[in-house]
């Protein structure tokens, strides 16, 4: 059952992934970027680029390699725990840091986030469970 939530959760990375690429025009990046030096904009488009980057290859790896993501080794543990630590940083951010006054208006914006905020706690639900089967091997 685990291999599945594990590919179940590549599926939704990747489409986390495609429906991102909407973010900028949405939120209007170019526009709010021109206002910052070259440098600033280079960089926070370096790490945008990072963060898609970075979800799509953990939904690539756990499509293609469930398996290698239980095997009980300790690069299985390390993948899942850097996953898991990767998506509970990110709810951690969205409750605590992120200003919620400044998003779009209009209600479609405030019933997307449900479903958003939701995969996060999922994946880190399901990479933490992997990372639990994965650390097993120590307790024997």
């Amino acid at each position: 059952m685990l291999k599945s939530l594990l590919i179940a959760a590549g599926v939704g990375q990747i489409a986390l992934a495609i429906a991102s690429l909407a973010i900028p025009r949405v939120l209007k990046w170019g526009e709010q970027l021109r206002a910052v030096r070259p440098l600033t904009r280079q960089v926070f488009w370096t790490y945008a680029g990072y963060i898609w980057t970075t979800n799509v290859c953990f939904g690539l790896v756990s499509i293609a390699m469930p398996g290698e993501l239980l095997n009980r080794s300790p690069l299985a543990a390390a993948v899942c725990g850097f996953i898991v630590l990767y998506w509970a940083a990110r709810v951690v951010i969205q409750f605590t840091y992120f200003d919620r006054g400044d998003t779009p208006p209009g209600v479609i914006f405030k019933l997307a986030e449900i479903p958003l905020v939701g995969l996060f706690v999922v994946l880190t639900i399901i990479y933490g469970w992997a990372l639990a089967a994965n650390l097993e091997w120590i307790a024997s």
